[in-house]
């Protein structure tokens, strides 16, 4: 019984045109094109300079600024309310004023005094600029000392050394790829399960399945055989073309990746198919799906910590299955965790599994 059903729901899904190539191109066009726009990388920060001091140490601090990538020096003036006018007018992101006397204290005292003001607006911009001047600043006063000593001037130099664990580049390309994997298998394993059974009342067709002998049982794991074998297919389309565009592979395990894909695809696909079973039209499938699949994705991890949301949220995040496949794929990718790493995370999917497939059998009325 279960060949047959698995026959007439793999020619359902072949015989439709338009999702056997969903389930090609939608992967291959998220992976090509979303690592590059979905990144925290901020570059081209424009910055007003206030030089009040005009001196060789001033100059060179200026021309540091200049050569960096990261900035786009708008303009040099000696007035700091013309600067301040730039961040008002939103021609300058941030201001660096260079008070006067700032070359004389650096070579007397060894220190000596800015000011930056950010436009903070855009919160993640103006404090990720100035983070980034202030460790440029931090980087011209250790070249000062050590032009200093070579001068014969001994001055006490703190050197900060930096070690980046996981991903050395500061790449946020390597750091969004697992969580978009996670975002398609949501998307096409969630979303498609939820729509079939939906489709099939709206057609009349599932009433030819309701007057047989099937069980519901058989009918409902007949249902979702195709989407774990799509969620399989899509996982390992996205994991080849990391490799090939990006190099990026993963540090830890293939096999416990697909362990913890398949427990997830389970679980997402069970939940698709509870939707299903309660919706009368598509349309209702979707609108209840897309409410969901929006919370799953912003309580998950995926775009912002976990730890940086209200206590309250945290707790909640615990009942929502994706969070601990955002944190397994990562764990996997970046970190190369091994098994015993991700025994909180399979104990968890595991019971996702058992609860949504269950709940998607009994909810299932043969009428």
């Amino acid at each position: 019984m279960i060949k047959y059903l698995l026959e007439k729901e793999f020619k359902q899904f072949f015989r439709n045109t338009f999702l056997p190539r969903l389930v090609v191109l939608f992967p291959v066009m998220i992976m090509l094109v979303l690592p590059w726009v979905t990144t925290m990388d901020v570059r081209d920060i424009r910055l007003t300079v206030t030089d009040r001091d005009r001196s060789p140490a001033s100059t060179q601090l200026i021309r540091d600024i200049d050569a960096s990538p990261y900035f786009h020096l708008e303009r040099v003036t000696d007035n700091y309310a013309d600067a301040l006018r730039d961040v008002e007018y939103g021609t300058a992101d941030l201001t660096l004023d260079i008070p006067p006397r700032f070359g004389n204290d650096l070579a007397t005292a060894g220190a000596a005094t800015v000011q930056i003001d950010v436009n903070t607006v855009n919160g993640t911009k103006g404090a990720l600029g100035g983070s980034y001047l202030g460790r440029l600043l931090a980087d011209f006063s250790q070249d000062y000392a050590r032009s200093a000593a070579a001068d014969g001037i001994v001055r006490p130099v703190v050197e900060l050394l930096t070690q980046y664990r996981y991903n050395p580049m500061l790449n946020y390309r390597i750091y969004m790829i697992p969580a978009l994997m996670v975002i398609l298998l949501i998307v096409l394993c969630g979303f498609l399960p939820a729509l079939n059974i939906v489709s099939e009342k709206e057609r009349g067709t599932i009433e030819q399945i309701n007057v047989t002998p099937v069980p519901k049982l058989l009918f409902i794991f007949a249902k979702l055989i195709p989407y774990w074998t799509m969620g399989f297919v899509v996982l390992t389309l996205c994991m080849a073309l990391a490799r090939l565009v990006y190099g990026f592979v993963p540090s830890g395990s293939v096999l416990n990746i697909y362990l913890l894909a398949l427990l997830f695809i389970l679980a997402i696909s069970g939940f698709g198919l509870v939707v299903s079973n309660y919706s009368a039209t598509m349309q209702q499938a979707l609108f209840v799906m897309f409410f969901f699949v929006m919370i799953f994705q912003l309580m998950s991890g995926l775009l912002t910590p976990i730890r940086s949301m209200p206590e309250w949220a945290q707790w909640l995040t615990v009942f929502n299955p994706p969070r601990y496949f955002v944190h397994g794929m990562r764990l996997m990718y970046l970190k190369g965790g091994a098994f015993h790493d991700l025994r909180t995370d399979i104990f968890a999917l595991l019971a996702f599994v058992a609860f949504f497939n269950a709940w998607a059998v009994w909810s299932y009325r043969k009428n």
